[in-house]
């Protein structure tokens, strides 16, 4: 036999069901919070290590980082890191379809000694390529003092401020370079600026 039920069981019947399924969701996400913060920090350490050579995993990440790092703070409350040798400052900016960002580690002179970047949604084999190996290295033995780094086609090796821009992905580029530059006004303080011609 059919039942028939009225449209007042169905929408309470709804709403129950609505209100179940958001409880388990909230008790999931509260509950697995202190783990995605944990990962995340460690991922964070990891990468800030990778810009002086420091290789770590998940689970030595913490212990790598505080031999390695010393976190500190600019005149107007930004924070950074130290190293023996330099400093690593924080990048964050805007790629074409979301959040870009990395770390890039200078020596007492200025000097890029290794960088990392990483994105949120950028186009994989164009974008997408900021988050490669073969990007970061690009940066290596360029200079933030005197003026940020910037990317651009066919960029003059030879300069010390120029890096080659991303095939395919210009918008990721442009992104690259604002952050860049917000990275230099932020942290001109901390960046040795002994003049450099370009």
């Amino acid at each position: 036999m059919k039942k028939n039920f009225s449209n007042r069981y169905i929408f309470i019947y709804s709403a129950v069901l609505v209100v179940v399924a958001a409880l388990i969701l909230t008790v999931v996400a509260v509950s697995l919070k202190p783990m995605q913060t944990k990962n995340q920090e460690a991922e964070q350490k990891q990468m800030i290590l990778k810009t002086i050579g420091v290789e770590a995993t998940r689970e030595n990440a913490a212990e790598l980082y505080a031999k390695h790092i010393t976190e500190a703070t600019t005149d107007n409350g930004l924070t950074y890191y130290t190293f023996n040798g330099g400093d690593i400052i924080p990048l964050k900016g805007t790629g074409l379809w979301g959040p870009i960002w990395g770390y890039m580690a200078l020596d007492a002179d200025g000097k890029v000694i290794g960088a990392i970047f990483d994105h949120k949604g950028e186009t994989p084999g164009l974008g997408g390529e900021i988050a490669s190996d073969k990007f970061a290295q690009r940066f290596i033995g360029k200079t933030m003092a005197g003026g940020p780094i910037y990317l651009k086609k066919n960029a003059d090796k030879n300069n010390p401020f120029e890096v080659d821009a991303i095939s395919g992905g210009t918008m990721t580029s442009n992104g690259v370079t604002a952050m860049l530059q917000t990275a230099y006004e932020n942290y001109f303080d901390i960046i040795s600026i002994a003049p450099v011609t370009q």
